[in-house]
């Protein structure tokens, strides 16, 4: 897993160093971190490598309900605004055009802002047959 991630990361990195600006290409970093967006430092599960790419709409006024990824995710708003929120109370707010490697194990919900509904793809890196996202129960309610 961690071999092919490392393949995946020095192609992103070696792409964005060898494309000479030109007219018609134009390369513009969205994200680049070791942490998900608390602070937390993102690990790579072991084992067959596994991508999923979700696109993901939310109405306005709709929420996800509490969840969370048991895997690293990493998503970019395409449109709308997006308010996630912590048990702890700890929120993050993202716009269309910004990016944010998701929580991971964490508790979260997230709403849209507004009254334009949210779009916004998301891609998970896991081991192959990886959950993406766990539904929390009523244990696990806000």
């Amino acid at each position: 897993m961690r071999s092919a991630l490392a393949v995946i990361a020095l192609l992103l990195a070696s792409s964005a160093f060898a494309l000479d600006p030109t007219p018609s290409i134009k390369a513009t970093p969205v994200l680049k971190t070791t942490t998900s967006w608390n602070g937390a430092p993102l690990v790579l599960p072991q084992g067959p490598a596994e991508v999923s790419g979700l696109v993901i709409e939310i109405a306005p006024g709709a929420e996800t309900g509490w969840h969370k990824h048991p895997i690293p995710s990493f998503a970019y708003l395409l449109e709308g605004e997006l308010e996630v929120a912590l048990k702890d109370g700890k929120t993050k707010r993202i716009k269309a055009g910004e990016a944010l490697a998701e929580v991971v194990d964490t508790w979260h919900n997230g709403h849209t802002v507004g009254d334009k509904p949210v779009k916004l793809v998301v891609f998970y890196v896991g081991n192959v047959g990886s959950a993406l996202t766990i539904k929390a129960d009523a244990d696990h309610q806000h």
